[in-house]
């Protein structure tokens, strides 16, 4: 799972909860600073067993870029609620639930903020991006996919998200937490660890409804190619990854960026979330796509 250096926004974000059509969402809104125009509005869509808050290291350079940027928990995912229901967790409508989102946030903008966002979607949450895009292709105004690939995961991480599952039906959410630590192999011993965030973590996953987990997990490991499809849309496309991903090989990753025609960013010593692994360089990467868009 992404490790956020912090589950504390940043001073330019306000926690807060984002009203729809489709019912409310929590989010991080992160806004310019003073002086600074707004030229655009992202929203992004964090992966499996995420949360909205692995990508606050991103908010405060992509503020300070001019960029509005909304950072969404999915029904199910920590702090927004979700029904114990697999069904309700669809992709299909997963999907909708981000064109409601788009929807909200294009209706409060004003000026360049009531342009269609920008959406960005990591790992899990890039195939739901595409799913809301294949939907609904104006109303966004750029995609991005960040280590999310172009069908089902690798049959390892299937493994996993099988072994999850199964737990998932016998055993509760706290349960499945200390079997999942006891697995984890320590950390080398003179790696920077920085502050303890086993709690927070902890707090994040208790949050979590095992039916989003189960659903969303089988969707990761049956998804098929739909690369042409989306390739077919007009949409501006970028791919960006890290160096190594142990979920979607790279060089699948590589292929699918000259399917979609896609401007490619691949980040130096990350891996499947660069957002938390190097998010100066993947803020970086973000903004000249957007700027360039």
């Amino acid at each position: 799972m992404s490790r956020p250096p912090t589950f504390v926004p940043p001073a330019c974000a306000t926690a807060r909860t984002l009203r729809t059509d489709r019912g409310d969402f929590a989010v991080l809104d992160a806004v310019p600073p003073h002086g600074v125009p707004v030229v655009g509005t992202v929203l992004m869509l964090p992966g499996f067993t995420g949360s909205k808050e692995d990508f606050v290291a991103l908010l405060e350079p992509i503020a300070a870029a001019g960029y509005r940027a909304v950072t969404v928990d999915g029904r199910g995912q920590y702090e927004t609620e979700g029904p114990d229901d697999e069904s309700a967790y669809a992709q299909d409508e997963l999907a909708r639930d981000v064109l409601a989102q788009a929807r909200a946030l294009t209706d409060a903008g004003t000026d360049a903020r009531a342009r269609p966002p920008a959406l960005l979607g990591h790992s899990l949450g890039g195939q739901v991006a595409r799913a809301a895009v294949l939907l609904a292709p104006d109303a966004f105004s750029s995609l991005t996919l960040m280590s999310s690939g172009p069908a089902e995961i690798a049959p390892t991480q299937q493994a996993r998200a099988k072994m999850l599952a199964d737990a998932l039906a016998v055993l509760s959410m706290d349960e499945v937490w200390q079997a999942m630590q006891a697995m984890e192999p320590p950390p080398p011993e003179d790696a920077d660890t920085g502050a303890d965030d086993s709690e927070a973590l902890r707090a994040r996953w208790l949050r979590h409804n095992p039916a989003q987990l189960i659903a969303t997990g089988r969707q990761l490991s049956t998804e098929p190619d739909r690369v042409d499809e989306l390739a077919a849309t007009p949409l501006p496309k970028h791919v960006l990854s890290g160096e190594r991903d142990d979920t979607w090989p790279v060089p699948l990753l590589d292929d699918m960026a000259r399917r979609l025609r896609a401007r490619r960013s691949v980040i130096a010593g990350a891996e499947h979330s660069p957002n938390t692994d190097r998010p100066t360089e993947t803020a970086a990467a973000l903004i000249a796509f957007w700027d360039q868009v």
